[in-house]
């Protein structure tokens, strides 16, 4: 059996399967360490945790039946979402069981778009379907550039030795990633009380404006004749910043269209965001608004 070697594995592919395969496995990569790194992707008590994500998708994807399963085991399939996409990401540079590995990821990409990005209208402002038509096309140059002997089957032949061995330091060098990029992780600032945002005689009735939550997150305070409230500016569909539009007097997505409405308890208008916008609390002290 030939020796494998990564370098050759690059050497022997055309300029196309090049860009594909550092593109996919490049981006796989640094999507597992930005959720090891995310200090709220296992918190669950935050608005990025996983579990609270899955809980968004259940209701409007047409796999909910088996997200909603998910939710109770949220923390484990978390972990398995991170190392799988890490995994990935590291066999598609290495050129370690690449078939595979490439199936793993338009697998991973037809999920994301099927729970994730599913309501995203019109469907090209949804990036899970560009990246489900890269692996599929990168699949088929592989295979097309592939040896002859390698062509038979893209799943990995557990009876070679080596061949497993290569896949577990993938596996392993997996695990050490997460772990590396978890020790980077923020800490999440506790939440101060107190916290003066605005004078209230700068702040009449009618008025919104931006401000940093306690948790650092930008959010919107407005008032009304009923009283204050303060919205989070993170769009629960994908985490894009809304803005706010003065012409609809609501907060609206820039990256996907989704519209909230702050009169109503940040309630979803239109798009694909499937609940409405966390809410921070806010009261009226003296001649201040502050956070509660």
């Amino acid at each position: 059996m030939a020796r494998f070697s990564i370098r050759d594995s690059w050497r022997t592919q055309s300029t196309g399967t090049r860009v594909l395969r550092l593109m996919l496995g490049g981006t796989w990569l640094y999507g597992g360490l930005q959720k090891a790194s995310d200090a709220q992707f296992f918190n669950k008590g935050s608005s990025g945790y996983i579990g609270a994500q899955i809980t968004g998708f259940v209701k409007n994807s047409p796999i909910g039946f088996i997200l909603k399963h998910m939710i109770e085991h949220a923390t484990l399939a978390g972990w398995m979402i991170l190392l799988g996409e890490l995994a990935i990401g590291i066999a598609v540079l290495t050129g370690v069981a690449l078939q595979a590995a490439i199936l793993g990821g338009a697998s991973v990409s037809l999920i994301l778009w099927l729970s994730v990005t599913w309501h995203v209208y019109p469907y090209f402002l949804g990036s899970d379907t560009a990246y489900l038509v890269m692996w599929i096309a990168l699949f088929f140059l592989v295979r097309k550039e592939a040896p002859a002997r390698a062509r038979k089957s893209p799943i990995p032949n557990l009876k070679d030795r080596r061949e497993v061995v290569q896949m577990i330091g993938v596996g392993v060098t997996a695990v050490i990633a997460a772990l590396a990029a978890g020790g980077l992780k923020k800490k999440i600032p506790a939440p101060v009380t107190g916290t003066k945002i605005v004078d209230l005689s700068k702040f009449p009735v009618g008025s919104n404006m931006q401000f940093t939550a306690p948790d650092g997150n930008p959010a919107y305070l407005f008032r009304t004749k009923v009283g204050v409230f303060a919205y989070s500016a993170v769009c629960t569909h994908q985490g894009c910043t809304v803005g706010y539009n003065s012409a609809d007097n609501t907060l609206d997505c820039p990256c996907h269209g989704g519209k909230f409405d702050p009169a109503n308890g940040g309630k979803v208008l239109g798009g694909p965001p499937p609940r409405p916008l966390d809410t921070y609390k806010v009261v009226i002290q003296g001649n201040s608004i502050v956070t509660a």
